[in-house]
């Protein structure tokens, strides 16, 4: 009995197994055209490099990223592109010593199933140089001069040596290293930060190289010679600016001069200042400039030019008043007539006062515009569109007025003044 079931299933079992295959292959089938396999590049991966010995530099640039092609379902593409970090690339350089090498780019893909294709770069080119690091002296470079009288001592530099680092390559290029500071016409000593300069020998900047420090801080000593002396400058003045004006500004170019005297006694016994000449500001009403000579003591001389620049500033002095003036009409109909109450305004004014003392309410016109108004009652802001050059108009009182417009040929007596148009 046993035996029969035996004999069956042996006699079916090719039956069975074709049967199995077909249902696999149906079910393959029917994956693939719900998910099918798509060949695409995946979008640009960045390119690490590892393995890098820390006594070596990487001179060449290499490409920053690389293109990997892959073959996978569409529902992998999904997942890869809403997670670019499944997809790395690097380049190992591992036990890769000084000089040219070729180097294949790695990859890896971290989701499953997916079938690598490629990548684009699939080498890449790497020169490595050993690490140079070299302590140098800093060359200062001092342009210009002091101005006569005075001479600059020898300079000193806060560090007096940077560290250069960077590929052999590169610190083989470097000629000089050197800072500048520049000290023309400078009369005190003195100290500025100022950067360090790695040149070739054309007088390029070295690329590719590390300075540390970047800057030092360069001291310049310049002291004053024996017969030589500094000075400041004080301006003489006689005279009275004009009536109505007062003085704003009295200062000289340069503030400072040098002088010399070949008898010590002379420099010792001269005060901290020199005198110019008397300059005369009588009458002045506006500023001026003026070259004035010095008051200099018999022995003693002037080292530079012999005379200085005085800058005079002369303003008029500020004052307000209080003007009435009429009110006139602008814009009013031909067929209208018009009355102001009140019919003048109080304007206060401000400015010099020499230009105050010769204004007259002529001097104003004070104006309401009409234009377009029609008959009726009307309050007006009354505007001042004459005045004259240095006057500013601080207020208007009343800031309104009452007009009354009403037909020329009904015109019935009003308060205030009754104007009529003009063409």
């Amino acid at each position: 009995m046993k035996s029969k079931p035996l004999r069956w299933l042996a006699s079916n079992l090719g039956t069975m197994l074709l049967a199995l295959l077909l249902a696999v292959i149906v079910w393959v089938i029917a994956v693939i055209s719900a998910d099918p396999n798509v060949q695409d590049i995946f979008r640009p991966t960045p390119v690490e490099i590892i393995g890098q010995d820390p006594e070596l530099l990487l001179v060449r640039d290499i490409p920053a990223t690389a293109r990997v092609t892959l073959e996978a379902p569409t529902s992998i593409w999904t997942q890869l592109n809403t997670d670019p970090t499944l997809v790395k690339t690097w380049v190992d350089l591992s036990g890769y010593g000084a000089g040219q090498h070729t180097v294949p780019v790695k990859t890896q893909v971290g989701i499953d199933p997916v079938r690598y294709i490629g990548v684009d770069p699939a080498q890449v080119t790497v020169i490595l140089e050993p690490l140079v690091m070299t302590e140098v002296p800093v060359e200062l470079i001092i342009n210009g001069k002091p101005p006569l009288g005075y001479r600059a001592e020898t300079p000193s530099a806060s560090p007096e040596t940077v560290t250069i680092s960077g590929p052999q390559s590169a610190v083989d290029q470097i000629a000089t290293v050197s800072a500048e500071l520049d000290i023309s016409g400078t009369t005190q000593s003195v100290t500025r930060t100022v950067p360090v300069q790695v040149l070739d020998e054309n007088g390029a900047p070295v690329a590719d190289v590390t300075v540390s420090p970047r800057t030092i801080s360069i001291t310049q000593p310049i002291v004053l010679l024996g017969g030589y002396k500094n000075v400041a400058v004080k301006v003489v003045t006689t005279g009275q600016v004009a009536s109505g004006y007062r003085l704003t500004n009295l200062s000289v170019t340069p503030p400072n001069v040098t002088v010399f005297s070949d008898d010590p006694n002379l420099i010792n016994a001269l005060p901290g200042f020199v005198e110019t000449l008397p300059v005369d500001l009588t009458g002045l009403t506006d500023d001026i400039e003026i070259n004035a000579s010095l008051s200099l003591p018999a022995g003693i001389t002037l080292v530079s030019e012999p005379s200085v620049l005085v800058q005079i500033g002369v303003a008029a002095i500020e004052g307000s008043l209080t003007m009435t003036v009429p009110i006139e009409t602008l814009g009013l109909r031909p067929t209208l007539d018009a009355t102001i109450s009140p019919s003048t305004v109080d304007l206060i004014v401000q400015g010099p006062l020499p230009v105050l003392e010769t204004l007259t309410p002529s001097s104003f016109r004070v104006v309401v515009d009409l234009t377009d108004l029609p008959a009726g009652v009307h309050q007006v802001e009354p505007v001042v569109d004459l005045v004259p050059e240095q006057v500013t108009v601080q207020a208007i009182l009343p800031k309104t007025v009452e007009v009354t417009i009403f037909l020329a040929s009904s015109r019935t007596p009003t308060p205030g003044i009754v104007l009529t148009a003009t063409p």
